[in-house]
C-alpha cells in the first residue's frame, strides 16, 4: 500500500468520524423541527422552542450544514486539489458557523430554559458559544490576510465547538444508562466534558501537524 493510499484511507475515516458525530445534531434537529411543524404540543422542557420557534430553526440549519459540511474541509485532496471547492465550501460554512452560535448564545440569553439546566450549564453555553463565534471571525479575518496557519487553526477550534453536540452524545450517554438521569450539577458538566475534549483533540491536531491543512 501506497502513502498517499494510506493517507487517503486515514483522511476517509477521519471524515466518517466527523460525519458520524454530526449525524447526532442533525438527527435532534430533525426531530425538533419535526416537533415545532407536526403540531405536537409543547411540553416544560419544549416551550422555549414553541414560544420564539426562529431561532431555533436557524440554528438546526446552520449546525446541520456547518457540521457535515465541515467534515469535508479535512479531506486533503479536495483542500489542494480542488482549492475552489474548498473556497465554495467555506464562504457557506462561515455564515452557518456564526449563526449557530449566535442563535445558540440568543437562545441561551433569551429562552426561558428549564429549571434543572442551571447556571452552570448556561454560563458553559455562553463561555462555548462565544469562543464559537470568535474562532470563526477570527479564521475569516486570518484568511484575508494570507495566514494560512491562523486561519486552519481557528477554524479547527471553532468546528471542534460546534462539533460539540456529538461528543456530548457520548459523554452522557453512559450515564442515562448506568446512572439515570443527570442532576443539575452532572446535566452541566457532561456537556461541559464534551467541549472540552473536543477542544483538547483540535490542539493536538493544531500541534502535532502544524502545516498539514494550510495548503
Amino acid at each position: 500500500m501506497t502513502d498517499m493510499s494510506v493517507r487517503r484511507g486515514r483522511a476517509g475515516w477521519l471524515v466518517a468520524a466527523l460525519v458520524g458525530l454530526g449525524v447526532v445534531p442533525v438527527l435532534a434537529g430533525g426531530l425538533r423541527l419535526a416537533e415545532l411543524t407536526g403540531g405536537a404540543a409543547a411540553t416544560p422542557d419544549s416551550a422555549r422552542f414553541f414560544a420564539a420557534p426562529v431561532p431555533i430553526v436557524l440554528h438546526i440549519i446552520g449546525v446541520s450544514v456547518y457540521t457535515v459540511l465541515g467534515a469535508f474541509q479535512f479531506v486533503p485532496r479536495l483542500r489542494r486539489g480542488s482549492p475552489g471547492w474548498h473556497r465554495v465550501a467555506g464562504r457557506l460554512l462561515v455564515p452557518c458557523g456564526l449563526v449557530a452560535a449566535l442563535t445558540g448564545l440568543w437562545m441561551t440569553f433569551f429562552s426561558a430554559l428549564p429549571d434543572h439546566d442551571g447556571p452552570l450549564l448556561a454560563a458553559f453555553r455562553l463561555v462555548f458559544g462565544t469562543a464559537m463565534a470568535a474562532s470563526v471571525v477570527l479564521g475569516l479575518v486570518a484568511v484575508r490576510r494570507r495566514d494560512l496557519g491562523r486561519h486552519r487553526a481557528w477554524m479547527i477550534r471553532g468546528y471542534a465547538i460546534g462539533l460539540g453536540a456529538g461528543t456530548q452524545a457520548l459523554t452522557q450517554l453512559p450515564w442515562y444508562l448506568i446512572v439515570g438521569t443527570p442532576g443539575e450539577l452532572a446535566r452541566a458538566l457532561l456537556p461541559g466534558a464534551g467541549w472540552v475534549i473536543n477542544m483538547a483533540v483540535a490542539e493536538w491536531v493544531i500541534r502535532r501537524r502544524p502545516a498539514r491543512f494550510s495548503s
